[in-house]
Order: structure tokens, then C-alpha cells, then sequence
């Protein structure tokens, strides 16, 4: 099991560290100009190619939407009250407390440890998520203050145009399917380098206090998401990749809105590389507590 977690999240530190000696090595790197790539053509490409190669069931599509909302409203008053009692800026912590890797990171370990009808239902968490992440999580971190422009996002028309594929079951041309997959593939590896430019500037002083707050993000949305798959009365499969997804790391595109936005960066960045080293020592014990207790 740890092996092949390893094998999944080793890349993330090694890509982000290529992005950290770029720039340690006194070379320079258009951060303004790779974000805009990412976020106008990348990402979208990215989110089409995915969620039109995924088959999900409505009825679990419709339990799962309605959990990860569920989860991302409470994760977000978790994230507010941390704020006020640790006294950091909301519109840092609230984002990173309501938007996880559930891409890029949740996806391929969804896959691992359910198989195809897990991650299936991983990719409407993931849907549900972005929906919101490019929406009201770019309006909190000051990246979007336009909610006409937010609607007219790449992103959001790329999640238009995939929703009805997911639930008609239609295919994309094969020439679009084949160009969408080629730009979404620069995507993921763009963002952590990007990421690993930022934690060049990171002073060590912002470590502690970002590994607490990265412990606490993915202790409680283990937490939350169980409660609220409890609640929902959620098939022991479904409850499993809620728990998954609501605990993974803070999302690399938090710190791509932070800096789109100009807004504490390099705060952001360290919740990003300190809850995703957490995470590779927290997901295989979440895992091996999920399987014992479907056991028993």
C-alpha cells in the first residue's frame, strides 16, 4: 500500500522541486505568464478530457454532489473559526480549507484504492468541487471580482460542455478528444513546478505554523466527510472515496489564484507543500482505517 501511494505522490514533491532549484539556481521563471496558461487553456482542457472519458450513475452522482457540498460548507466554517482563534487572514485559510486536491492528486489514489467505480464517483466530487472552486473560491482569494466574467471562466464553460457528455454518455469527436487530452496533459506538471518556484521564497518560520494548519486540514475533512457520510446514509464505497477526497492536501490552484490575486503567496504555498507532505504519512493510515472498519 505505502509503495503504491509512493508511486502517486512522489512525483508532486519531485516536479515541485524541479520549479525550487529552477529558481534557487538564479534562473528566471514567468510565474504571471505560466499561471494565465494554466488557469485560461490548461485547466480546461484538463477538465473536459477527464470528465469525458469518466461513466457515472445519476442517482450516485446526485448523492455525491450533495455530499461534497455538504462537506465543503462545514470545511469552510472549520476554516473561519481556525482563522479568528489563530488570528490568520480568512481569505487565506477559508480557500484552502474548502478546496483539496481532489484532481490531481485525489483522482489517481481514488483509482488505486476503489477502482474504476470509485473513481467514477471521485469524478463528481471532483466536478462539484470545481464548480465551486472557480466560482466562489477565485472570488475569495481576490483572483475574480466579476461574477459576469466568472461565468464566461474557461473553466466553467469547459465543465458545460462535460456535464452533459458525463450524463447523455456521448463522446467527444476523436480529433477534439485527442487535442483536449494533449493541452490538459501540460497542466499538472505546470502547477507544481509553478508551486515549487514559490517555496524557493518561503521562510522557514512560515513552516511551523503551516504544518499545523495543514494537519488540522486533513484531520478534519477525514472527520467532517465521515460525519456527513454518516448523515447521508452513503454506501460504504461511497462514504470511503468522500473521506478520501475531503482529506487530501490544499489544492496547487489556491496558490495559482494567490498569486494571480497578489494575496499572501507564499502563505498559501506553504499550506499547500505542508499538507501535502502530511498527507503522505495520513492517507495510507485513512486507508487502512477505512478497510478494517468496512471488515468489522
Amino acid at each position: 500500500m505505502l509503495a503504491e501511494l509512493f508511486a502517486v505522490m512522489a512525483p508532486i514533491f519531485i516536479v515541485a522541486g524541479v520549479g525550487y532549484c529552477w529558481v534557487r539556481f538564479g534562473h528566471v521563471y514567468p510565474t504571471d505568464f505560466v499561471t494565465r496558461l494554466i488557469l485560461n487553456i490548461g485547466t480546461p482542457c484538463l477538465v473536459l478530457s477527464t470528465l469525458s472519458n469518466s461513466e457515472i450513475d445519476p442517482r450516485a452522482f446526485g448523492q455525491m454532489a450533495a455530499a461534497c457540498v455538504a462537506v465543503t460548507c462545514c470545511m469552510g466554517l472549520v476554516g473561519l473559526s481556525l482563522s479568528r482563534l489563530l488570528h490568520y487572514d480568512w481569505k487565506v485559510l477559508v480557500p484552502a480549507y474548502l478546496f483539496p486536491n481532489s484532481g490531481n492528486m485525489g483522482l489517481p489514489i481514488s483509482l488505486y484504492a476503489f477502482g474504476e467505480e470509485g473513481l467514477a464517483l471521485a469524478v463528481a466530487f471532483f466536478l462539484v468541487l470545481s464548480v465551486g472552486h472557480f466560482t466562489v473560491g477565485m472570488m475569495l482569494s481576490g483572483a475574480e471580482h466579476s461574477f459576469r466574467k466568472l461565468l464566461v471562466n474557461p473553466i466553467i464553460i469547459s465543465l458545460g460542455l462535460a456535464l452533459p457528455i458525463l450524463l447523455l454518455d456521448l463522446e467527444l469527436p476523436r480529433w477534439l478528444g485527442n487535442t483536449v487530452q494533449l493541452l490538459g496533459g501540460m497542466t499538472i506538471p505546470l502547477m507544481l513546478v509553478t508551486l515549487g518556484v514559490s517555496l524557493a521564497s518561503i521562510r522557514t518560520r512560515q513552516l511551523g505554523q503551516g504544518m499545523l494548519l495543514g494537519a488540522l486540514r486533513l484531520l478534519c475533512g477525514a472527520g467532517v466527510a465521515w460525519g456527513v457520510g454518516l448523515a447521508l446514509g452513503l454506501s460504504p464505497l461511497a462514504q470511503g472515496v468522500l473521506i478520501m477526497q475531503s482529506a487530501m492536501p490544499v489544492a496547487v490552484l489556491n496558490y495559482l489564484f494567490a498569486v494571480r490575486a497578489g494575496r499572501s503567496p507564499e502563505q498559501v504555498a506553504s499550506l499547500v507543500l505542508c499538507s501535502t507532505f502530511l498527507a503522505f504519512g495520513f492517507l495510507p493510515l485513512l486507508l487502512a482505517w477505512w478497510r478494517l472498519s468496512t471488515v468489522l
